[in-house]
């Protein structure tokens, strides 16, 4: 048996979720359903027969008579078929935003009019936090200083920062809408949507989630290195990739000019080292000059003999002083080369090679010191990616250093090994039987001008460091047992592809 359309109606009121009031001509409240018990507190006994006013604040509550009085002289309408958002007030005094719909009827003849109400307190607070968070993300944006731009995955800019205004000189406006790539220089600008097609395509990245330095263009066309990263967030079916841009002009600035800093600093190292040994030096090639000289005197001599073994022997005498010349070229050959100031030459070398050359520029003139030197070269050592004259310079830095140190005690030996470490590293030691230093002077040796010598600068093994992290290692300094000190670098062992080069 079909339901009543009496009890399907008061079914329908009792049950809805929206709130449901009904009035008659007057503006008094004939229907009063649960959901508006919830909404405004009143029980239905303390609103049925009262003016639906009750439930109003200010100016509401003293409008609607004259509302409804106006209505039913003009018949013009202001919400009634329309709908709007307007102020409900609770038992307790409190207010709450609503969404009013008011629909007008007839009953027993007489006109009714349906509100249907939404509280919208949780869609306000909700709408007041969206807005609160966006003015938040607007003041970081105004004021981040990186720039930041999101692009849709076609590459069509949808957000453009005020830090990308400045950064890249467009207004935000002349840039919205259009593909990303008007903000790069060649090739990058040829080849951005060929690399969005592909990550399309294949999920391959390139530089999502990693970041990198290129290039961008700004307005006037002039260009400038940046450092990009790039995020991907997905919106449903839509994919957004936004990227952080930093100008780097004045870092990429800084850092050559602490490169020349640097170089400087070891150009001036290496005279300094030179100073120490100049009257090493001295004997050194006083000795080839010496034996060149006298062979000479004795050639000459000689010639004044007659038959021909004085010649064979005059012959002799020179080759023996051309000999000696070619002596003293390597040695002011080695020296200049070590002292010239150049540009960072890495190239693939024979480390056993550099440490037995280097040993020989750090013992000159050291022979009546009596120290005794032991060399362990592992005879498989793959070559190694270095700087020659740099690493060199390490070299004999630690092997001056160990020989002073040693003129304290009797027992003078100075070792020296390469081996490999097993993984993609040479490893040099060099160890001597000298005092050594206590912990807290470990700890601190590589910091500048920290020494243990009277005169001493204390940027030697500052240098020395730097030069070794510079290639990519690692230098530490240990104590000796049972005395001594320890000082062992680790270099980059270079690759096939380094090797062919």
């Amino acid at each position: 048996m079909p339901y009543s359309s009496d009890a399907l109606s008061r079914a329908l009121i009792a049950t809805a979720v929206d709130g449901i009031i009904v009035i008659d001509r007057r503006g008094l409240i004939q229907v009063y359903n649960e959901a508006c018990r919830t909404l405004f507190g009143y029980e239905l006994s303390e609103v049925v027969g009262q003016n639906v006013k009750m439930l109003m604040p200010e100016p509401y509550h003293s409008e609607h008579d004259h509302y409804l009085s106006h209505y039913a002289n003009t018949g013009e309408k202001k919400i009634i078929g329309v709908g709007r958002e307007v102020v409900g007030r609770r038992k307790d005094g409190s207010t709450f935003p609503m969404y009013l719909s008011v629909g007008e009827g007839e009953a027993e003849g007489e006109p009714i009019f349906v509100g249907i109400i939404q509280d919208l307190t949780a869609r306000k607070a909700a709408e007041d936090a969206l807005r609160e968070r966006e003015a938040r993300l607007s003041s970081i944006l105004d004021t981040v200083p990186d720039a930041i731009i999101a692009i849709d995955e076609m590459g069509v800019v949808e957000s453009f920062s005020p830090a990308a205004e400045r950064l890249f000189g467009y207004e935000a406006a002349e840039v919205r809408g259009q593909n990303i790539k008007m903000l790069m220089p060649a090739p990058y600008h040829a080849q951005h949507d060929g690399y969005l097609a592909h990550y399309r395509r294949t999920g391959e990245k390139k530089i999502i989630g990693i970041g990198r330095i290129v290039v961008g263009r700004r307005r006037d066309g002039s260009t400038f290195p940046m450092e990009l990263s790039v995020g991907e967030a997905r919106f449903g079916d839509r994919r957004i990739f936004t990227g952080f841009v930093r100008d780097i002009s004045d870092r990429q600035g800084a850092e050559r000019r602490l490169e020349e800093l640097q170089a400087e600093l070891l150009h001036v190292s290496r005279l300094s080292a030179m100073g120490q040994m100049s009257s090493a030096i001295a004997h050194e090639l006083n000795q080839p000059l010496t034996a060149i000289s006298n062979y000479v005197k004795a050639a000459r001599r000689t010639l004044d003999q007659e038959g021909p073994e004085a010649l064979s022997r005059a012959q002799e005498m020179m080759d023996r002083a051309a000999q000696q010349v070619l002596r003293a070229g390597a040695i002011i050959r080695n020296l200049r080369d070590f002292v010239e100031k150049r540009e960072t030459n890495r190239a693939p070398q024979s480390l056993n090679k550099v440490v037995e050359e280097a040993i020989a520029l750090g013992l000159v003139g050291m022979a009546h010191l009596g120290v005794r030197t032991n060399l362990e070269l592992e005879s498989a050592m793959p070559p190694v990616l270095i700087d020659k004259i740099q690493i060199q310079q390490v070299l004999i830095n630690l092997i001056r250093n160990s020989i002073e140190a040693m003129q304290a005690v009797s027992i003078r030996e100075l070792a020296i090994s390469t081996a490999t470490d097993g993984t993609e590293f040479a490893l040099v030691t060099v160890r001597d039987t000298g005092p050594g230093f206590t912990e807290d002077v470990r700890r601190r040796l590589f910091q500048p001008f920290v020494t243990t010598k009277e005169d001493g600068l204390g940027i030697g093994l500052t240098i020395c460091q730097s030069i070794v992290e510079a290639h990519g290692g690692t230098i530490v300094a240990l104590a000796g047992v049972p005395t001594g000190a320890v000082f062992r670098f680790r270099l980059p062992i270079a690759k096939q592809s380094e090797e062919a080069a």
